[in-house]
């Protein structure tokens, strides 16, 4: 592949494990700690009657003397590491993708106040306050400000870098709608968190925008899915929704997506969840991830439970009901956590909000260093 490997063997590398560092190109091996063989002392002794101590079967002295298997021997691993970087300091330069980047500037806002700043994530809030704290002083240009407000959308830079910014806006909002007569001045009242046509329409032509200009995506989440009912299946929803999926999910300049409150349903989708392979994803410690809300999710379970309790000709009281929704509720709550996100690999790493401007920088960096290959090729969408 053309990608440098070193490998540091501080421990013990047996059987399998034992081609993993000899298939780099270079391998360092740690006095008394490091081993390699293909099978340990008690198997030789059991399989072939030979004794012998496991140090001397394929320590860092067999290995760095005698077989020639490793290349470096160090006394402990402060040492080997130090070898490592002195390694890389000395690396050539390769191609690079030619990401945009600029002098640094410090963010307008500290994010050691962020929690205050958005009241916890427990009343509606406006997500510049998280956007001032993330980018580069005076850098955040807003896109198409004032239509589908539900999604903020804006060129910025974070540490330097130019990024495109896709963030879930948590404020209830109000949205103007084509007037019916000249006296007209309809309007509608959008939730925060919550994706509607226009936003959807707004952040798939924005995405659009980055991929023509080379520009990295970061998604900031705090979705809790699409709006749903009547007016929204009439107005397209599905048709917007899938526009903004298509254009993300095709994308080729690197996505990065942090969680930071709220990441329910087709909104994880829309919104460059795991499955549409962000170079990282990570999730503030506070955040939520599930197929829908704790609370909206156990009472559709409890009325499935209800119902088929009642089949079998089971009666149901108030209290009864209370009790199952409580149970329902705890077990859906504890499994909406990032901690039980990450276990299974949803999220790359929960981190510290105070981490997340590092965080982007370092990836978009570590992206800088693989050309982009394939041409942005979106599809059909319907307008």
């Amino acid at each position: 592949m053309g990608i440098t490997q070193i490998a540091a063997v501080m421990g013990s590398c047996v059987a399998g494990g034992a081609y993993l560092p000899i298939m780099s190109d270079e391998a360092m091996i740690v006095d008394k700690t490091g081993s390699i063989f293909l099978a340990g002392s008690y198997l030789v002794k059991a399989a072939i009657g030979e004794d012998i101590d496991n140090e001397t079967l394929g320590g860092a002295t067999t290995h760095c003397e005698i077989s020639g298997v490793t290349d470096y021997k160090f006394e402990n691993d402060a040492a080997c590491l130090d070898r490592i970087k002195r390694i890389m300091d000395k690396i050539g330069d390769f191609d690079k993708a030619g990401f945009n980047r600029a002098a640094s500037i410090a963010p307008a806002k500290s994010m050691d106040d962020v929690y205050d700043a958005v009241a916890n994530f427990t009343k509606p809030f406006d997500v510049m306050e998280i956007i001032e704290r993330l980018v580069d002083a005076g850098s955040f240009d807003p896109y198409k400000e004032l239509y589908g407000k539900t999604i903020t959308c804006g060129y910025a830079r974070i540490d330097g870098w130019a990024v495109g910014i896709v963030a879930n806006n948590r404020q209830v909002v109000k949205a103007k709608k084509p007037k019916q007569n000249a006296a007209d001045n309809p309007t509608e009242m959008q939730i925060g968190g919550v994706i509607y046509s226009d936003s959807a329409d707004k952040a798939a032509h924005f995405i659009m925008n980055c991929n023509q200009k080379k520009i990295p995506l970061v998604f900031l989440q705090d979705v809790t899915g699409f709006m749903v009912g009547s007016r929204s299946e009439h107005g397209g929803i599905i048709k917007d929704g899938a526009k903004l999926v298509n254009a993300q999910a095709n994308s080729v300049v690197p996505k990065f997506t942090i969680i930071t409150g709220n990441s329910y349903g087709a909104g994880n989708y829309a919104m460059c969840g795991k499955a549409y392979d962000p170079r990282l994803i990570a999730a503030w410690p506070n955040a939520n991830i599930a197929v829908m809300g704790g609370a909206q999710a156990a009472k559709v379970l409890l009325q499935i439970e209800e119902a088929s309790l009642k089949a079998k000709g089971e009666v149901i009281d108030e209290t009864k009901k209370a009790e199952m929704l409580k149970n329902i509720t705890d077990r859906y709550t504890k499994q909406t956590s990032p901690y039980y996100a990450a276990a299974r690999l949803w999220v790359d790493a929960i981190i510290n909000p105070t981490a997340t401007r590092k965080w982007i920088s370092m990836g978009i960096e570590a992206a800088n260093h693989a050309p982009l290959t394939k041409e942005f090729r979106p599809g059909v969408i319907r307008a």
